[in-house]
């Protein structure tokens, strides 16, 4: 992924968002859908005059809408809050433990070169691949772009969005993002689940193509998520259990505890630790 001027002016504007007082933003937030629209009018000439192509915004927010199912999904993660043995048996953890030992055996040069470059070894990427999207097999149907717009629209988390807004369109001017793609309802894009920033940030090349493609290729997806945990503190070699090194990284993922303690546990449990 490579720092472009537009890349450069996208991080200006999101740290703006930090320093400008809210009544002089363009873009007002709302809490429900009836500004939204209005809001898109008012972002998109808040872009361009943070140096986003006018064509960019026009390809980027041709179909975009307000989503209803990304503000109930994001009001309504209940699973975080089930202890580690409910956690588990909602989310599959041992159909995961059970096919990851597998995924790892016929991947072994694949993880054999990821745990080199990056430190990270097999079992808590494959762990959050199961986790995320089940190994690839469903990464979400929702239209990313209304998803991480309306989160951006949406008061509760505006900042936060708006700066994975600039990201999305980023990744739309160098070709990495579909105007069209969808995937899971808070705007999270491939195998492991990247938000926009994300890919901006640690999205890598795992396979030797020159792009990075986190929903087609698994080994960008799983490369990624290893640059993502190595640039949340990851250290080679170091355990990641509760209590070791690297389980701080795994935290930099995903806030909930147990989500947490689940990767941990699963990924043990495939690499034998």
């Amino acid at each position: 992924m490579r720092m472009t001027k537009f890349l450069v002016a996208a991080i200006a504007a999101a740290g703006a968002l930090h320093t400008v007082p809210a009544a002089a933003k363009a873009a007002q937030c709302g809490t429900n859908g009836a500004g939204f629209e209005a809001w898109v009018a008012d972002f998109k000439q808040e872009a361009a005059a943070n140096g986003v192509s006018p064509s960019v915004l026009n390809r980027a927010f041709a179909n975009v809408n307000y989503n209803r199912q990304t503000i109930a999904a994001d009001r309504g993660q209940k699973s975080f809050k089930l202890s580690f043995d409910a956690f588990m048996k909602k989310r599959g953890g041992a159909a995961i433990i059970s096919r990851g030992r597998g995924v790892k055996r016929s991947n072994q040069a694949l993880f054999a070169s990821i745990e080199r470059r990056f430190g990270v070894p097999a079992g808590p990427l494959i762990a959050i691949w199961g986790m995320e999207t089940g190994f690839g097999s469903y990464m979400g149907n929702q239209h990313t772009l209304s998803a991480v717009s309306t989160l951006a629209y949406d008061c509760r988390r505006s900042d936060y969005f708006t700066d994975q807004l600039y990201a999305a369109l980023q990744l739309v001017s160098e070709g990495y993002l579909n105007p069209q793609a969808r995937g899971a309802a808070h705007g999270e894009i491939g195998q492991t689940q990247f938000l926009p920033r994300n890919v901006v940030r640690f999205g890598a090349d795992g396979d030797g193509d020159g792009r990075v493609d986190m929903v087609g290729s698994r080994a960008d997806a799983l490369a990624s998520t290893a640059n993502f945990l190595r640039g949340h503190g990851w250290q080679a070699g170091a355990g990641y259990q509760p209590g070791q090194p690297n389980f701080s990284a795994i935290a930099g993922w995903n806030a909930a505890t147990v989500y947490q303690q689940a990767i941990a546990y699963i990924g043990q449990q495939i690499d034998g630790q």
